[in-house]
């Protein structure tokens, strides 16, 4: 007996995500489609692999056996079809979630060079300071700045980067520049939330290993980076920024590094995805590129001492 390959991988990405909408989103096919690739493969089997209710989808016994096997069997192919290929043949579509300034400055400039290594690949590509849904939303992978919060998906490390606090000159010409925490008494700061109003506006700071806040006014809060750069050029107060994406605008005089000895903790850099057992051929070519893109910046970037 033939099994069709492409019913399999169905089987397989809906045993990851535990939906048949999230696998088909990942897949780039209809639901109605995934749902006829299992159905026809049960058939073959003669026997049933998923437990299907309006709310979940859960393996059978038989699906729990089956499983191992079908990973197997996809792993195989996948290494069949590339053995004798360069890697340019890869193909399928890519959705990927990034951060907008890294997005802008950093990688879509470079993403010619990889799409010309594998022309038969297709991005789509997502740029949003917001927390997306990785397995919800069907991103093969997402680049995340800041703590990671979902022990769910797999993450890798890239790095961090250092921290600054900037503000305008007109700023500093109004209120004055800060000297001591003390000051920050009479400063305001732009509030960074994702969700607006949600947290209050605080200033962060190192002192020794222990990462502190400071509560600060604030007379504006937004929800993307963008926004508080532009708040911080119009005088609405400091921002706590990465300082690599930072230095161009502070050669210029457009903002003001202010007291550098209290930076907050650098961010981390990680690429997370929700493959939890194959991770597909493209993805991880992907992933490996966005790490060596990166790789240098984040040298570039990496936190000095104290």
């Amino acid at each position: 007996m033939a099994l069709d390959l492409d019913s399999v991988r169905a089987f397989l990405k809906v045993a990851e995500l535990n939906s048949f909408t999230r696998a088909a989103a990942q897949l780039g096919v209809s639901k109605s489609r995934v749902s006829t690739q299992l159905s026809e493969l049960e058939s073959d089997l003669g026997c049933r692999l998923l437990q299907r209710s309006t709310r979940t989808v859960q393996l059978t016994a038989d699906g729990e056996q089956f499983l191992t096997r079908a990973q197997r069997l996809a792993q195989d192919a996948e290494e069949l079809s590339t053995m004798f290929s360069a890697p340019s043949t890869l193909k399928g579509r890519l959705r990927i979630d990034l951060p907008v300034n890294l997005a802008k400055d950093r990688i879509i400039p470079r993403l010619p060079e990889f799409l010309a290594a594998h022309p038969l690949l297709e991005v789509q590509l997502s740029t949003t300071d917001r927390r997306v849904d990785v397995l919800r939303e069907g991103f093969d992978c997402v680049l995340r700045v800041g703590a990671l919060d979902d022990s769910t998906l797999v993450a890798k490390r890239l790095g961090a980067l250092a921290m600054m606090n900037c503000a305008s000159p007109a700023y500093l010409v109004r209120y004055g520049m800060p000297k001591t925490l003390a000051d920050l008494d009479g400063h305001l700061l732009v509030n960074y939330s994702s969700r607006l109003g949600a947290e209050a506006p605080v200033f962060e700071y190192r002192e020794g290993p222990k990462l502190k806040e400071k509560a600060m006014r604030s007379v504006i809060a937004v929800n993307n980076v963008e926004a508080y750069h532009a708040a911080c050029l119009a005088g609405f107060g400091l921002v706590q920024v990465p300082r690599s994406s930072m230095l161009p605008t502070i050669a210029a005089g457009t903002l003001v590094e202010v007291l550098p000895q209290f930076t907050s903790a650098p961010l981390p850099v990680s690429l997370v995805h929700g493959y939890s057992r194959t991770v597909p051929e493209r993805v991880r070519a992907f992933m490996q590129w966005l790490g060596k893109v990166l790789a240098t910046y984040l040298a570039e970037s990496a936190p000095g001492p104290g």
